[in-house]
């Protein structure tokens, strides 16, 4: 059996849109010979890739198995072709980085900056997103790093995720509420009759605040769902429903009031993710170090973002 990179880049693309000269444009060839390549890797590994089901193009099951293992090699061959680039100085090198909403807007802007300020040089990109979203992409290696939220049950073996701070979650609505007035705080067992403005899927944020809720005992009363970071604290000061969000994110929404959660309350684990099986380039680990070195001189200074504490 033989492969060829350019076939692999071919397959992976068909596989992604599902239609041939959708694909072809996007490699930059022309059908005919993109469908000619294809022919040639299936003859090469003895099972057709693809099949038309009513006029569409589906995978097959050889199709399915050989799709992670050739964006892995992608993935792989591009971190490899970069760091052999930056070792012999072709080019200026690359990092991505993810983020979540509330740390692209409170821990990363200085973690950039001092980055940027050592290596101004470096192209440097920045995804937001749920962590579920960073997670993906990581793992398919769009990003090299990610600023992402634990969850519960462990983060994906494919990744290496080293816990680095706990963030507190904080009631955000249009205005005191009842229950509030005598202590200051709030239980989670008080929202069971406020509606509640939802994120989307794929925020982790969404998952927190059903899981503290059924953990106390009652679904919540949704009146607003689907909503990016955004869009959720204008639906809170339009007075829709209340939220639970980081406390960073409404430092600077005088229309928004924000009450803190009883002990427990609800916090989150903060890590820096990479994939496991990747080695990183020379731009990442420098990244990932000026981010710990900042860690480490904000916990001393106390100069971390309010509601997050180092581990």
């Amino acid at each position: 059996m033989y492969m060829q990179l350019h076939q692999l880049k071919y397959f992976v693309a068909v596989a992604e849109v599902r239609h041939f000269t959708q694909a072809a444009d996007i490699v930059g060839i022309t059908q005919p010979s993109l469908s000619k390549q294809i022919h040639a890797l299936e003859a090469g590994l003895g099972a057709p890739l693809f099949e038309r089901v009513r006029g569409n193009i589906a995978l097959t099951a050889a199709g399915e198995v050989l799709l992670p293992l050739a964006k892995r090699i992608l993935a792989d061959v591009d971190t490899a072709t970069r760091e052999v680039q930056e070792l012999v100085g072709l080019r200026r090198g690359r990092v991505r980085l993810g983020a979540t909403p509330s740390l692209a807007t409170s821990l990363a802007p200085p973690v950039l900056r001092r980055f940027r300020d050592a290596h101004p040089t470096v192209d440097l990109r920045v995804e937001e997103g749920g962590s579920q979203d960073l997670v993906r992409d990581l793992l398919r290696g769009d990003l090299d790093l990610a600023l992402i939220i634990m969850p519960g049950q462990g983060a994906d073996p494919g990744l290496r995720a080293d816990p680095i701070l706990r963030e507190s979650l904080v009631v955000a609505a249009v205005q005191e509420l009842p229950t509030a007035a005598a202590t200051g705080e709030l239980r989670i067992t008080d929202l069971r009759e406020q509606p509640m403005v939802m994120f989307r899927e794929g925020y982790d944020l969404r998952d927190a605040t059903l899981q503290a809720c059924r953990e106390a005992g009652f679904e919540p009363t949704v009146a607003v769902d689907g909503g990016e970071m955004d869009a959720v604290l204008s639906f809170v000061e339009a007075g829709l429903g209340v939220a639970l969000v980081p406390g960073i994110v409404v430092a600077h929404r005088p229309g928004v009031r924000v009450t803190r959660l009883a002990p427990p309350g609800v916090r989150r684990t903060i890590a820096v993710a990479r994939r496991r099986d990747v080695v990183p380039t020379h731009a990442g680990r420098e990244l990932r170090r000026i981010l710990l070195d900042y860690v480490h001189q904000a916990t001393t200074t106390g100069d971390l973002p309010p509601g997050v504490e180092p581990l």
